[in-house]
This record gives C-alpha cells, sequence and structure tokens, in this order.
C-alpha cells in the first residue's frame, strides 16, 4: 500500500513537472527571440553619418537580429528612436514604401522588421503616445531588423524588435526638445 501511495506521488510529481514545464515553452513560443548575430565591420571613412547621433557598427562587435517583434495590442509599448528620412540623413536610402524620400517635417516613422510585417502596414497610419502626447505618423519605411553595417544601412547596427523610428516632426508633436531627443518609451497602435 506505502509503495502505491508513494509511486502515486512520484507520479504526481511528475505530472506537475511535465505539466510546468509545457506551460512555460507555450508562454516562450509568445515572446520574440533574436533570431542570429552579425558581425560589426569599419565603415569606411565618411560613410557613417551620425546625424541625430546614429550610431556607427564596430568592427569585432556582434550584433544581435530578430524576424519577430512583439505582439501589436491596442497599447503596443516600443521604444522611438530618431531619424533622418531626408536624402543625405542618417536614414540611409529612399523609404522602403515608395522609394521615396520624406521631409523631417512629416510625421513619418519606420517600424522594426516584425511589425513592418513585409511591408503591410506601408502607407498606413499609426497612433504614437508618448511624453503624455499623441501624434499620428504615416509608415513609410522599415527600421531593419535582420540586416546592418553595410551601405544601405548606413553602416548602421540592425534596429532592435521594438523600434518605432521617427522623423523630427513625431517628436515636436509629441512635445520632446531637441535637446533631448534621441529614445522614449512611447506605445503605439495601427490608426
Amino acid at each position: 500500500m506505502k509503495k502505491q501511495i508513494l509511486f502515486s506521488v512520484f507520479e504526481f510529481i511528475i505530472f506537475l513537472c511535465f505539466h510546468f514545464l509545457f506551460f512555460s515553452l507555450g508562454i516562450e513560443a509568445q515572446t520574440c527571440d533574436p533570431s542570429g548575430t552579425i558581425p560589426g565591420t569599419t565603415p569606411p571613412p565618411g560613410q557613417c553619418n551620425q546625424d541625430n547621433n546614429a550610431d556607427c557598427c564596430v568592427e569585432g562587435e556582434v550584433y544581435t537580429t530578430y524576424t519577430c517583434s512583439p505582439l501589436v495590442s491596442d497599447n503596443t509599448p516600443a521604444t522611438l528612436t530618431i531619424n533622418s528620412f531626408q536624402e543625405g540623413g542618417d536614414g540611409g536610402g529612399a523609404s522602403k514604401c515608395d522609394n521615396q524620400y520624406h521631409s523631417d517635417n512629416e510625421p513619418v516613422v519606420a517600424l522594426s522588421t516584425g511589425w513592418f510585417s513585409q511591408s503591410s502596414r506601408c502607407n498606413k497610419f499609426i497612433n504614437i503616445n508618448g511624453n503624455g502626447k499623441s501624434v499620428r505618423a504615416l509608415v513609410v519605411d522599415e527600421c531593419d531588423s535582420q540586416v546592418g553595417c553595410d551601405d544601405e544601412h548606413a553602416y548602421q547596427p540592425p534596429c532592435r524588435n521594438n523600434i518605432v523610428d521617427a522623423s523630427k516632426a513625431v517628436w515636436t508633436a509629441l512635445g520632446v526638445p531637441e535637446s533631448e531627443q534621441g529614445e522614449l518609451d512611447i506605445t503605439w497602435s495601427d490608426a
């Protein structure tokens, strides 16, 4: 009788362990894990545009890449960064959605690869909330989370998976002084 009770307790503990393991894996499957890395390379002289305090890739650094972004909700947490979408700006080439450059006075954004969703958000508006204010901005580009450290990406590292990269017009609409523009915790949603 004691052996049967002990065996039943043992079975119950094993059942709980497996249940916990599968439950944990289910939660983990909903997260956005890194997809790989790329090595940093030294940009050719004068090729890394550091406007808006943009980072340049560094030889020997290893940069994390992502194919996904966190799930989008009515209040998606993100990091707002600043970017120039003008020709010659720190954004690199023309915008992916329309192959055009955009004035820093236009409220436009680039989204991390997962949120950009293979161009499905191109030319659509999003609502951005931060600094106690709100602004509506047009998605015109991808903030590439898979590739970087090359000419096409202005020799900048790949974007993190939670970035809304915004023009100065977005920052101005949110009331952030120019001296404080760089990174800001925000929330956003599809408009």
